[in-house]
């Protein structure tokens, strides 16, 4: 028995990009696919966008790392623009989602530990079918056994409550509770937005017990709804975000967010990262930055987003037998189906050299790079027509 040189976790398929080019992918053997997987919703910019690869390249070329001993000018610089722009006061930077969220689960727990604070609250509320990440914490935060298999035994400091049901949440809640940590998308379980009730539902809850409020906005965040982050859409604000993905545009990078109150348990010495706010990562964060963070962007995506789920609602009326609705808000869409989504996820990409991605419930996620526009909406709809006309469940 040999093992691969790559540890052999992803069942990995056979297209083999070695170059992007605005929203296509190019195999290595000359093959052009659509992208409109977005590499799970990160190239918000597609993959030729001159302002973030000049940003890259320029930093580069100056400074590159330096670690968090020292003052940090781009890092400071990119902190105040998330202040400015969100409910946010200050932010960590680290160079995931999972830190991100590490990060957020220690804030919400520090807050209750701090000076002053209920030692005795150290559960998180979360919710079912959720995807916080895979490192030990982020595991334990989900219900999914699929991830749990093998890695007992779990950290404690988690409930599961079901999504969208407030009355559930409210079941969970006991003198241990410090808070609930939510996606207010789901984004693995199914592009799944939560209600307005049930999201409104939780700030209130929060603000009643003195409880932290904790956004999981991975996925859903920076732009991708139309908003730059989803909480947007509901009217209220989280205390404590998790945001990442699309932040950096390719480039790895992610962020904790909290308002002062949050945060005020995460003094010297309480957290940590030897690469998170390198200076190379603050470029590729500043021009994501310039590019989508402005009324004009959001305003384009919202419009697209609408465009699209007005196409996709009208095309899924040709295969009822196939597909059951379309959920999601601006570029953040996902097709649910009446069978098994995997085997049309692969059928598209092997068949029709369009890149979506499988998600729970039978949804096929798509997630389109920000700047995608008609000629490539055009693309996509011919070959998913292509797709779903020569598509076999039974096969």
């Amino acid at each position: 028995m040999s093992i691969t040189p790559l540890m052999p976790v992803y069942p990995r398929c056979g297209v083999r990009p070695v170059r992007g080019e605005h929203c296509h992918l190019i195999d290595e053997d000359g093959t052009r696919y659509l992208d409109f997987a977005s590499g799970i919703a990160v190239n918000l910019l597609g993959h030729s966008h001159k302002g973030l690869i000049g940003a890259i390249q320029k930093q580069a070329e100056t400074l590159m790392h330096v670690s968090n001993l020292y003052g940090s000018p781009q890092g400071e610089a990119l902190a105040q623009r998330l202040v400015d722009k969100t409910f946010a006061d200050t932010v960590f930077f680290t160079n995931s989602g999972a830190e991100a969220v590490e990060c957020a689960i220690k804030t919400a727990r520090a807050y209750h530990q701090h000076e002053g604070g209920d030692a005795n609250r150290t559960e998180l509320i979360t919710f079912t079918n959720a995807f916080h990440g895979r490192t030990m914490a982020t595991i334990s935060a989900s219900n999914q056994e699929k991830m749990h298999k093998g890695f007992y035994p779990m950290l404690a400091g988690f409930q599961y409550a079901e999504f969208d049901n407030l009355e559930s949440a409210k079941a969970l809640m006991s003198d241990k509770t410090a808070g609930f940590l939510v996606e207010p998308i789901q984004g693995e379980g199914g592009i799944r937005p939560g209600s307005d009730a049930f999201i409104r539902g939780l700030r209130q809850l929060a603000d009643e017990n003195d409880l932290m409020l904790v956004f999981d906005e991975v996925q859903c965040g920076v732009a991708r709804t139309g908003k730059l982050y989803a909480y947007e859409h509901y009217g209220i604000e989280p205390d404590i975000m998790a945001t990442a993905k699309g932040i950096g545009g390719g480039f790895p990078l992610g962020a904790c967010l909290a308002t002062e109150k949050a945060a005020r348990g995460m003094g010297f010495g309480t957290h940590g990262s030897t690469y998170g706010g390198n200076p190379l990562a603050m470029a590729a964060g500043m021009a994501v930055m310039d590019a989508v963070a402005n009324e004009e962007f959001l305003a384009e995506v919202t419009e697209k987003g609408e465009r699209l789920r007005a196409r996709l609602e009208q095309f899924i009326g040709n295969y009822p037998d196939l597909f059951e609705l379309v959920r999601g808000k601006g570029l953040m869409l996902g097709l649910k189906m009446k069978v098994e989504s995997r085997p049309f996820f692969v059928h598209l990409r092997d068949n029709h050299q369009l890149l979506t991605v499988a998600a729970g419930d039978n949804t096929l996620r798509v997630l389109p790079p920000l700047v995608a526009g008609e000629a490539e909406f055009d693309e996509f709809f011919e070959k998913l027509s292509a797709g779903a006309a020569s598509f076999d469940p039974e096969a």
